[in-house]
């Protein structure tokens, strides 16, 4: 296999509150190909947005990365000044937020807001040939160019969120990142966003990740799936066996929560709720809502083990499992 382009090793993030210290993540550690698309999900609260955040270095305080590297392609994004950073960010690695309307400036048009990511990298064209270069870029993600013209309000939800995809792709980055990008949508708008998400990531042949809950998305556009769990992550295995054979107990809730339109049954939540992380549970941090639970799951958290080429998960019903030390 190739040479991951961007590695995450025992990542750990902690928020300072007055309450005490949160663990947003423990420990999570993967690699991404060039060319994949990795899906990243979990109840809210389970660290997978504040893993992309930490990937972009966009965390805020209370936010601090405690440990851990993340590498793209050889770069230890962590070990970079301010200044480095911003200047990997868009060119190298991008990110598609969540909230369009709260990611662009509402007193600028689009041209000038996509002028300036040139313009901070110094990669500005031309008078003459930038009009071209940025009605080029609309035009990719399905949008006209008079479009270039408008300011945000004068656009709606799927419009905005197709601009904010335009922006990250306008330097051709390694990886994007893609935090719920569709979660303000209606369906068919999602569809369509998610559409032009994975065409132009196969034009520019970048790895994506995509953070989200919703698994019926993850299952029409992922190639891999991340299951985060109290910052942790407790499976990781292809959409495939995520879905034909899930493994990790909280896993196979999350896939029988689904509603099935092949055979009419009993709609079925996932029982309890997720844990504190200012004051998780002893052990394994999923042991309180799991039915599989024996007396190893309350006292020791159990390491991310490879049950399966390729197939990753923490949980101590595998403990027999000789594993390595990195998820690939």
């Amino acid at each position: 296999m190739n040479a991951p382009v961007l590695q995450v090793d025992s990542l750990h993030i902690h928020y300072q509150t007055l309450a005490g210290m949160v663990k947003a993540v423990n420990g999570v550690s993967f690699n991404l190909y060039k060319g994949e698309r990795l899906g990243l999900v979990g109840e809210s609260g389970s660290g997978k947005s504040t893993t992309a955040l930490a990937i972009i270095r966009m965390l805020e305080g209370p936010a601090r990365i405690i440990d851990g590297a993340i590498n793209l392609s050889g770069t230890n994004l962590l070990a970079l000044s301010d200044d480095e950073m911003r200047a990997v960010r868009f060119d190298r690695v991008s990110m598609v937020p969540q909230g369009a309307m709260n990611s662009l400036n509402p007193v600028m048009r689009i041209r000038e807001q996509i002028r300036d990511i040139y313009e901070a990298h110094g990669k500005l064209p031309k008078r003459s040939e930038l009009d071209g270069k940025i009605a080029h870029l609309l035009t990719r993600v399905g949008l006209k160019p008079e479009v270039a013209g408008m300011f945000p309000h004068e656009l709606s939800g799927g419009m905005k969120q197709r601009v904010c995809i335009a922006m990250a792709i306008a330097l051709q980055p390694q990886v994007i990142l893609a935090d719920e990008p569709t979660s303000a949508l209606d369906v068919v708008v999602q569809r369509q966003v998610m559409e032009t998400l994975g065409n132009v990531q196969q034009e520019l042949g970048a790895a994506v990740i995509l953070v989200g809950h919703d698994m019926g998305l993850m299952a029409q556009f992922v190639d891999r799936i991340g299951v985060m769990y109290a910052g942790r992550l407790v499976e990781l295995a292809s959409v495939e066996q995520i879905f034909k054979a899930p493994q990790h107990p909280y896993t196979q809730q999350l896939i029988g929560s689904i509603p099935n339109l092949e055979q009419k049954k009993l709609f079925k939540g996932i029982p309890g709720t997720a844990p504190s992380l200012l004051d998780p549970p002893s052990g394994c941090p999923f042991h309180p809502r799991c039915s599989e639970a024996f007396e190893p799951c309350t006292l020791d958290v159990p390491p991310l083990r490879e049950t399966a080429p390729s197939c990753w998960v923490a949980c101590h019903l595998y403990e027999k499992v000789v594993s390595h030390d990195h998820p690939a």
